[in-house]
Order: structure tokens, then C-alpha cells, then sequence
């Protein structure tokens, strides 16, 4: 999915359900699991923190691609359905 599809896909919701709504990130198609979203980052953000302060994270592994957005996620909230997989837009 491209960064423009998934805007339209969540512009949707929005006209549906407002801005206030929830966001939240369904994972693991077999064993459903609801998270939050801690945030989004790219490629080059995290390229770019590694090289300015290499000892303060984790790994030193590059990513790939400097133009892929990542959702971060935030942490479980709660178990899922699997309805999520069969009911979800795709483009």
C-alpha cells in the first residue's frame, strides 16, 4: 500500500466517523491482537538517528529504503477479531 492510498483509505473513515475517531492497528491474523499507534517514522528518519548518535540505539542496522513510512506500534489494548481481515478496504 502507498502512503497516498492509505490516505485515502483513512479520508474515508474521517467523512464516515469524524477526526476524533480511534486509530488503532489490528496484527496477527491467527491469534488478533488491537494496538495502539505510537506514531509514524521513515526509512530516513531512523537512518539518520542511527549515524547521529550510533551508541544510543539498539541495533545498527540501516533500512533499505528511505522512502517507506512506517506505523509504529504502541503497545496491546486488547485481543482481536478476525473479521478485521475479512472486512477490511484494500485498494
Amino acid at each position: 500500500m502507498t502512503l497516498g492510498e492509505l490516505i485515502g483509505l483513512l479520508e474515508e473513515y474521517r467523512d464516515e466517523h469524524g477526526e476524533d475517531c480511534e486509530v488503532r492497528l489490528m496484527t496477527q491474523q491467527n491469534w488478533p491482537f488491537e494496538n495502539r499507534i505510537a506514531g509514524v517514522t521513515s526509512g530516513a528518519e531512523m537512518n539518520e538517528a542511527e549515524h547521529d548518535d550510533p551508541h544510543e540505539f539498539a541495533d545498527e542496522q540501516d533500512v533499505a529504503v528511505d522512502a517507506m513510512v512506517y506505523i509504529v506500534e504502541g503497545g496491546q489494548i486488547c485481543y482481536g477479531s478476525k473479521r478485521a481481515w475479512e472486512t477490511c478496504r484494500d485498494c
